[in-house]
Formats: structure tokens, C-alpha cells, sequence
């Protein structure tokens, strides 16, 4: 049997004498979409601070049956594993296309010898990664007439699917997304919606934190649920959200 795409076992994340993570363990596979969900201050997002090693932990993460202790977050996302955050974070000064060729050219930016001796190949590789860009962009519903804006210009919601584009473009396998519907809804939140499940179904790896719970229960396989750092719940949604401790700790009451 395959090894998860990735494989949490017994995260601990301490800053001084806070716990903000204790003993968390959990799996996602290829072409699945498993939500952590939980009161705000629960904890999600220090896990993903810690699977990406931005903050120090305990407990041990595993990318396809291979550790990543002491990997940078540059050398786990050259071996596909990238995240998303709640605040958009784009090159500002970039067009919408050139943030997306951007996002594609960190895995074959031309060497420096290549480029002098034989520009004639960068600029024909660099042709090529532009034409990928819009095409990305369209597919997912950027349209033509947004690609020469700025980012900021755009609409929010698309903002957000801009976001998770971006993280997406350039060899992404296991794709961490935070929040990505906060602030958006109708339509904005029914697209997400539809862009994750696509993703899903090309195969890739999804680990949500998300708080609009009609988006998490219409998409995922798999739920966590954290309370304070602790994990408190883990299986089907279906399953999860009829929990007395669920219902205590997120919805603040008991069944």
C-alpha cells in the first residue's frame, strides 16, 4: 500500500508556555480533501506554520513516506507541497499573468550560463511559460480581460481563486489552503467551491481550514476537528459533526 500524500503524526507546537498544538495526527491521500476545522484560536493555523517548519514543533510530518524535518519551505515546495494564507499575498507590482508566470517559473528558471550563451532559449522558454499562464488563469476562471490588471484590482472573489491558482501552477501535489472563503459568499463561495473540487479531481492533495461550515460539509472526505490544540475528532463528516465533544467545542453546546 502507497505511503499519504501526507502524514501528520503527534504535532506539537509550544510558544513558551503556551501549547497552541498537542498531539495532532492525521493523513491526506492523493485526490482528497481533508478539512481542519475548530473555534477560532484552536490551533489550525500553527499546524500549518508547523507541516510547512515556519515554527518550531514536535511530532514528525511525512510528504509521500519521506520525513521533512529540517527542510526549508523552498525545499518542500520544490517537492510540491505549497500553502495558501487568509490575507492574499501577491507580487503587487506584477500583472495578474505575470504573478501567475511567476508562479510557473519557479520550477524551471533558466540557469545563468544558458541565458548569456544562448538567450535566444530563454526568451522562447519564457514565451512558452507565458502562454501556460493565461491558459492556467482561464481555466480556472480568471478571464482573458482580468490578466493585465494588477491583483488588487481585481474582484475579491477572485482574489481568493487567484490565490489558490498561483499555489497550484507550479508543481503543486499537496496544496494547504487557509480560509480561502473568508470575506467572499453566493456565487464568490460556490466557485471555490468547484475550483477545490476540481483540483480534487486532477488528483491533488488538499488539506482545508475553513470556517464557513456549508463549504466544508459539501466538499470534504475527512474532517479534524482541534479544540484548544487537542485534537478532538477525526473521520467522516457525516460522522464528525454529530459528536457531543463537536458540538461542545465548536458550536457551544452539547447534542
Amino acid at each position: 500500500m502507497s505511503a499519504p500524500a501526507l502524514a501528520v503524526e503527534g504535532l506539537t507546537v509550544r510558544y513558551g508556555s503556551l501549547t497552541a498544538l498537542d498531539d495532532v495526527s492525521w493523513t491526506v491521500d492523493d485526490g482528497e480533501i481533508v478539512g481542519v476545522i475548530g473555534p477560532n484560536g484552536a490551533g489550525k493555523s500553527s499546524s500549518f506554520a508547523a507541516i510547512t517548519n515556519t515554527v518550531p514543533h514536535e511530532g514528525e510530518c511525512r510528504l509521500y513516506g519521506e520525513s521533512t524535518s529540517g527542510l526549508s519551505t523552498q525545499a518542500l515546495a520544490r517537492r510540491g507541497l505549497r500553502r495558501t494564507f487568509q490575507q492574499n499575498s501577491f507580487f503587487t507590482g506584477l500583472t495578474v499573468l505575470e504573478n501567475a508566470m511567476a508562479s510557473l517559473q519557479v520550477e524551471r528558471a533558466t540557469r545563468l550560463l544558458p541565458s548569456v550563451f544562448t538567450p535566444w532559449r530563454e526568451h522562447a522558454a519564457r514565451a512558452a511559460t507565458r502562454r501556460e499562464a493565461a491558459e492556467l488563469l482561464t481555466e480556472f476562471g480568471i478571464a482573458a480581460r482580468y490578466h493585465e490588471l494588477r491583483p488588487d484590482d481585481l474582484p475579491y472573489g477572485l482574489q481568493r481563486v487567484l490565490s489558490i491558482v498561483l499555489a497550484f501552477g507550479g508543481g503543486t501535489r499537496v496544496l494547504l489552503v487557509d480560509e480561502p472563503a473568508a470575506g467572499v459568499g453566493g456565487d464568490d463561495m460556490r466557485n471555490l467551491a468547484a475550483l477545490l473540487e476540481e483540483l480534487r479531481r486532477r488528483g491533488l492533495a488538499i488539506v482545508l481550514i475553513e470556517h464557513h461550515m456549508d463549504l466544508v460539509m459539501e466538499i470534504v472526505d475527512r474532517l479534524v476537528v482541534i479544540d484548544r490544540g487537542r485534537q478532538i475528532a477525526y473521520g467522516p463528516p457525516g460522522q464528525v459533526q454529530r459528536l457531543p465533544a463537536v458540538l461542545e467545542a465548536y458550536l457551544g453546546r452539547t447534542a
